[in-house]
């Protein structure tokens, strides 16, 4: 360091010494370690964001397979392109690339064991093409035998059970990524067979899903469930994590041409083996043993849930001792300590009986003081929370007294899992439903519950005829089983979502349907309810109008009734005047003429007045309500513009960027109001159809 103080000019000469290509003096080679490096310059390339971010095509290089296979392992490791900020500086090419990748996650991928199945299976392929291009045949059959081939040997080529364990390193990361997994699984079993989608995957979907349906039959696991137009919605409550996913109808379904069912495909593979995973864990964790039985032959004949028996662990009577009690001996309690024991809780109980005896009565305030605490909102248009209740009855075994008979029309397989999910145990169902059933006589006296889902009961077979195909129920015309409630399928699922049995007259056969709301929605203040009464939900304005319509209304058909009147009496004077034959057609003309110039003056008339704001004379009389009412609208319409004119005054003390975030706001609120007031507008229009009907 004294040298540099002595010599300040030191450092300047070594960077031109440097520069000129030159070694550095003597003096100063000691300190000449650190300027080289500053004084590099970098190549384009190597540092910043194109060091970060790496092409497709250059991934696809840098690891040595196909691109199929590339997709197949950035879809299994949960690798996806990346946009960066600047696509400039991150291209190294002149062509423009489009698909990006971190450099790291590319690295990474350079250590997956499944690289090498993939090469190993390239190589094997390019084996077999050049002995079958030398005319070696059994050179090439020697190498298809030895070759992993799943479709004819069984043999997986493969296997993504380390790639669940690194994705997922604990149970519960895996039950929150079930969303997915479930709806894309729950499709396939539903696909037909195809040359993209084979039939063993497709039956080992199904069999994946029906395991997972018992699992949550039997765990009571099952929550909500909401019919759309997409499918069926299902939650579950799985170790406190809800999921919720998506089961298509059992319709026929057409697979079209424009779908890559290969990446789809790629999915379903990880999705098998994860929900796998999943199916053991949550088995084991019931003590059930997996995977269950599986009855091929009832599964043939349509039994689906029915083709599956639960069963428990082996466990030895040792083996159950050990894991009960640590593996420690079990002996009894010694007779001295427990006598003692007793002596001490019977004398606790008889001073507590005492003090009860000796209490007076406690006050109207103290005795209420057990009720359950309400959680109402603090501000008007705070959250609702939901309310606890007394009710000690369990939600999962709400159908468990129940007897339940599903005709052929229902839909057999979501009614079945729902109703068994909330613990009924005994559904029967037409024979040409499939196998599985609980009973296939519709006349069971055992039967509680007929769902049932057409307008009316018809007779299936009438004397003299054979039985209908359409209908299997052997009664009379328009009859029921006594002591039977019918109801439509609907009613389980509200039933379902409100944790209580809905009352079956508003559900019976070819009745008008409550609306199906979706039980994920939470209702928020002044949005539109179909649950509320219109009254307690339309704003003041929307009231005032509608009460001025009904007005309107019946003013006009008054009016019709006196028309009608007049031209009654009209008639009885044509038909006295008829004996009069002195009336000629020039008169009848100009008579017609006076009308017309009288109905034109006095819509000129009209407009004058209107213009003027004053009244017409020979108008019709108004009377008290409808007056009353068109002062309210007028005062509504008053107060409206004054809190509008309050607003825009507030606006202008904002700042610019405060005012329009404020605007978009408020854009949004007003489109939403909008939307619920065409909403309420329908209703009210439906209810007076209704009750001009009625």
């Amino acid at each position: 360091m004294e040298s540099w103080s002595r010599d300040p000019v030191a450092p300047l000469l070594l960077i031109v010494n440097i520069c000129d290509g030159r070694a550095p003096t003597p003096a100063v080679a000691h300190h000449t370690t650190i300027w080289p490096q500053c004084l590099k310059s970098k190549k384009k390339g190597q540092a910043g964001q194109a060091r970060n971010y790496i092409t497709r095509t250059q991934a696809v290089k840098k690891l040595q397979i196909s691109l199929p296979d590339f997709r197949k392992l950035c879809i299994w490791k949960g690798i996806y392109p990346r946009e960066p900020r600047n696509r400039k500086k991150v291209s190294k090419s002149a062509t423009a690339s489009t698909t990006f990748y971190y450099y790291k996650d590319i690295q990474y991928l350079l250590h997956e064991p499944l690289l090498q199945k993939f090469r190993d299976q390239k190589v094997l392929e390019k084996k077999i093409s050049r002995a079958l291009g030398r005319g070696d045949v059994g050179n090439a059959a020697r190498l298809e035998r030895n070759a992993a081939r799943p479709d004819k040997t069984g043999k997986p080529r493969y296997t993504l059970n380390h790639v669940i364990r690194e994705r997922y390193p604990t149970f519960i990361d895996a039950i929150r990524d079930l969303d997915d997994c479930l709806s894309m699984l729950f499709l396939f079993a539903n696909l037909p067979s195809t040359s993209s989608v084979p039939a063993k995957m497709i039956a080992r979907c199904e069999r994946l899903c029906l395991e997972f349906q018992h699992y949550l039959i039997v765990s009571n696991s099952l929550r909500k469930s909401f019919l759309s137009i997409k499918g069926i919605y299902y939650q579950a409550n799985i170790q406190g994590e809800d999921v919720l996913w998506l089961v298509p109808y059992k319709f026929n379904q057409r697979v079209v041409g424009d779908i890559d069912f290969r990446i789809m495909g790629t999915f379903v593979e990880f999705y098998m083996t994860l929900l796998g995973f999943v199916n053991y864990r949550l088995y084991t964790s019931l003590g059930l043993k997996y995977p269950p039985k599986f009855d091929q032959l009832k599964d043939e004949q349509g039994a689906e849930l029915g083709a599956f028996s639960l069963e428990g662990l082996n466990l030895a009577a040792n083996d159950e001792t050990k894991a009960i009690t640590n593996g420690e001996t079990q002996h009894g309690p010694d007779p001295k300590v427990q006598a003692q024991v007793n002596k001490l809780v019977q004398q606790l109980r008889e001073e507590s009986n005492e003090k009860m005896e000796e209490t007076p009565a406690e006050d109207a305030e103290d005795k209420s003081s057990d009720a359950i605490d309400k959680f109402e909102p603090v501000a008007p248009g705070g959250d609702v929370l939901p309310q606890p209740s007394y009710s000690s009855s369990d939600p999962s075994q709400l159908f468990s007294k129940f007897t339940f008979f599903l005709s052929r029309e229902t839909p057999r397989q979501s009614l079945e899992f729902i109703l068994r999910a909330f613990g009924c145990k005994r559904i029967g169902w037409d024979a040409v439903l499939g196998e599985g059933s609980f009973t296939t006589d519709e006349s069971d006296p055992s039967i509680t519950h007929q769902i049932v889902d057409r307008p009316v009961v018809q007779a299936a077979m009438e004397e003299g005829d054979g039985e209908d195909n359409q209908t299997a129920q052997k009664l009379g015309a328009n009859q029921r089983y006594p002591g039977r409630i019918y109801v439509q399928p609907q009613w389980v699922w509200d039933s379902v979502n409100d944790e209580e049995l809905k009352s079956p007259e508003q559900y019976g056969p070819g009745a008008q349907l409550p609306p199906h709301l979706s039980p994920f929605v939470k209702p928020m203040q002044g949005q539109y309810d179909p649950t509320m009464p219109l009254e307690e939900q339309q704003t003041e304005g929307e009231a005032i109008d509608a009460e001025l319509e009904d007005a309107n209304a019946e003013g006009e058909e008054s009016e019709v009734e006196n028309d009608m009147d007049i031209a009654s009496d009209d008639d009885e004077e044509e038909d006295e005047d008829a004996e009069f034959e002195g009336v000629s057609e020039a008169e009848e003309d100009d008579e017609e003429e006076d009308e017309e110039e009288a109905a034109t003056l006095q819509r000129q008339r009209e407009l004058e007045a209107e213009l003027a704001g004053k009244s017409v004379k020979g108008d019709k009389k108004v009377d008290a309500k409808t007056k009353a009412k068109l002062e309210a609208k007028k005062a509504h319409d008053r107060k409206k513009k004054q809190e509008a004119e309050d607003l825009e005054r507030a606006k202008g003390m904002l700042s610019k960027k405060k005012r329009k975030l404020f605007e978009q706001m408020q854009y949004t609120n007003n489109k939403k109001s909008a939307e619920d007031m065409k909403l309420r507008a329908k209703r009210r229009k439906m209810e007076k159809e209704l009750a001009k009907k009625a």
